[in-house]
């Protein structure tokens, strides 16, 4: 039986983390051409639009998440992920999503697949409270690899913060605590090492679609002091680094790890550390607030659970996992 890693699975973080940094440090000369109010590589970015605003911005797409959906011939889902993989990161500056477009390339088109795309889409809309606002649709049979089902979804979503409550990591000192909100599952990270060491029989579960915490989140910082946000998506553990340079984070508490990540451990004989470091491990978002906001901020979220606090140093440690 092999040990498996998302590396071997196809997809190398480290590699993944260099290259993202070569393509940054080509477009951070840019950053001049407008009042840019983050540095590349954050979960968003802001622009400064005047009259104490900022408009923030996030694109993603949902990965190798449509290979399941493919497999199960069902694709009313898929565009919740979308949404949520898109609007989690701009709710981390503290901005308030309200719009996105959509990029759909096909490799055939099918009235049917785009119809139940697009209902995803609606819901995950609904559920974010934005507005989908226009998009494309490509046909390139010579680009997207598979049968004729084959497809690639991705997106782009605005939102408007005022700039004097950004919320940009920053404020985070040792001694803030650390609180984390469930996640639905997998949502749409890992699934290429997901994929490799479950069977068909798990892909339901896999389809579960990704948490949207827009309204959560807006609620909390409408009326509670909050530090930092992160979204746990690929990194896991390690999306806690981008939010100050100078800051770590000691855990010591976690909820019950969902069933579908300790059958991905067992069945892939997946390192926990591995673990860690790929999926969000049942906690698909993350708050930072200063200790005396905790039963506020509790008492806001509801099913969150405090799971550590903030320290010195950037890294995070969860027992004898340090990242």
């Amino acid at each position: 039986m092999e040990n498996w890693t998302y590396s071997k699975a196809g997809v190398n973080i480290s590699e993944e983390e260099k290259s993202i940094k070569a393509i940054a440090s080509a477009l951070e000369k840019t950053l001049k051409n407008r009042p840019v109010l983050q540095d590349i590589g954050t979960f968003a970015n802001l622009v400064d639009i005047g009259n104490d605003r900022a408009l923030a911005m996030s694109t993603d797409g949902v990965g190798s998440k449509v290979l399941v959906a493919q497999a199960l011939e069902k694709y009313d889902t898929i565009g919740i992920d979308l949404i949520a993989m898109n609007v989690n990161d701009l709710i981390c500056l503290g901005a308030e999503p309200i719009a996105m477009v959509d990029y759909l390339a096909v490799r055939k088109p099918s009235e049917k697949i785009m119809a139940e795309i697009g209902k995803g889409l609606a819901e995950g809309a609904e559920q974010a409270g934005i507005a989908i606002i226009g998009g494309e649709t490509a046909t390139l049979p010579e680009i997207i690899a598979g049968d004729e089902k084959a497809f690639d979804l991705a997106g782009t979503a605005v939102g408007i913060v005022e700039k004097e409550k950004i919320i940009d990591g920053s404020k985070i000192k040792p001694g803030d605590v650390l609180i984390g909100l469930p996640s639905s599952g997998i949502h749409s990270n890992g699934l290429t090492l997901a994929r490799k060491v479950l069977g068909k029989e798990d892909y339901p579960e896999l389809l579960i679609p990704t948490m949207i915490y827009v309204k959560k989140i807006l609620n909390l910082i409408k009326n509670a002091e909050v530090h930092g946000l992160a979204h746990m998506t690929g990194g896991g553990l390690k999306n806690l680094l981008r939010l100050n340079k100078n800051i770590g984070f000691e855990i010591t508490n976690w909820p019950e790890v969902p069933e579908i990540f300790k059958k991905i451990q067992e069945k892939g004989r997946v390192p926990e550390q591995e673990m860690y470091q790929t999926f969000n491990m049942g906690i698909g978002f993350c708050v930072v607030v200063p200790e005396n906001e905790k039963e506020k901020a509790l008492n806001l979220l509801k099913d969150a659970i405090v799971l550590g606090k903030a320290v010195e140093g950037n890294k995070v440690k969860k027992g004898n996992l340090i990242y």
